[in-house]
């Protein structure tokens, strides 16, 4: 199969992700999202989506990766892209769906709340007033933006003058407040790699000396870890309630035994767990891609076989008794 890589950057999961498609004998092409070239209604040549003169449209899957930092236009038509890719038939791992779930953060806990899942006590508002009475009644707070990764921009507050000063700062740039409460534990956290529906590996993430987060970026030291059953169901009932095929799923024990799910990286990176666990992740991320690719197929060619129902004098007998599609 032929897969386009939409990626802001090259890097060390790109070339695992190309690795892998070589070693199976698919072909592969990085291009970036700034690149992406929409020609509709030409009338010489038949619409088209391109990036640096790399054709999209004929893939057979094309995998999203990370989206640059742009204005809101250059955002929304980049994700408008993948939509269209969608649209035309093509998969699209992780889907524009699934990607939109993930990067907001108030939108992943209402979807998780709303599956069951356990989450911390959390308020979202854009009132500062109502931000600084959230933070007063939790007391130990952890304040994030909607979008962002890598623990960028968190803060956590539990003084009533920082509190003040934080949310005035966020304030004068019009940030929209995600005020979460801080769950006692133990240093640590766990990230979990969901493939195709299934555990594929997990990792505990621990904070440096002095640093409450724990993402390896900042410094966070991991080892592999088994996951109890529970747990496992959590992280793959979370990567399922986002609509992702692939996804990093974050969650937190805490001291009283209990559990949270924090978040759904749907672009998630996995360096840290492929060399603490020594898993092919790039090659179960492919081998997923393989098997949808293969599903869509067998759907087309399906489609194609089945008999036109609405040409059915049966069917058009329904439809009009009953006065609608039914």
């Amino acid at each position: 199969m032929r897969v386009v890589i939409l990626s802001s950057s090259t890097g060390w999961q790109i070339d695992e992700l190309c690795r892998a498609l070589r070693e199976r004998g698919h072909a592969g092409v990085v291009v970036p999202y700034e690149g992406l070239v929409a020609r509709l209604g030409m009338t010489s040549t038949a619409d088209s989506l391109s990036s640096q003169r790399s054709s999209i449209l004929d893939a057979d899957a094309v995998l999203a990766r990370l989206i640059p930092a742009g204005s809101l236009e250059q955002i929304i038509f980049r994700v408008d892209a993948l939509h269209w890719i969608e649209d035309r038939g093509i998969p699209v791992v992780n889907s524009p769906r699934a990607i939109e779930r993930c990067v907001d953060k108030f939108y992943t806990t209402t979807l998780l709340r709303e599956a069951g899942l356990p989450v911390p006590e959390t308020v979202v508002c854009e009132r500062a007033d109502e931000a600084l009475a959230a933070i007063q009644g939790m007391g130990d707070v952890v304040v994030k933006p909607i979008f962002g990764s890598l623990g960028h921009g968190i803060v956590r507050v539990s003084d009533p003058d920082l509190a003040r000063r934080v949310i005035e700062s966020l304030a004068q740039i019009r940030a929209v407040f995600y005020v979460q409460r801080a769950v006692s534990h133990d240093g640590c956290d766990i990230r979990v790699f969901v493939v195709g529906g299934q555990v594929i590996g997990a990792i505990e993430r621990r904070a440096p000396d002095g640093e409450w987060r724990t993402n390896v970026s900042r410094g966070g030291t991991v080892r592999p870890v088994d996951l109890p059953p529970a747990w496992e169901q959590y992280a793959v009932r979370a990567a399922a309630v986002v609509g992702a095929d692939y996804a990093g799923v974050d969650l937190l024990p805490s001291k009283d035994g209990g559990v949270f799910v924090l978040e759904v990286n749907g672009i998630p990176g996995w360096r840290g767990l492929q060399q603490a666990t020594g898993i092919d992740v790039a090659g179960a991320v492919i081998d997923h891609l393989a098997r949808k690719v293969a599903a869509f197929g067998e759907a087309r060619l399906s489609s194609s076989l089945r008999p036109d129902s609405s040409k059915s004098p049966r069917a058009g007998g329904v439809v009009s008794a009953a006065g609608l599609p039914g």
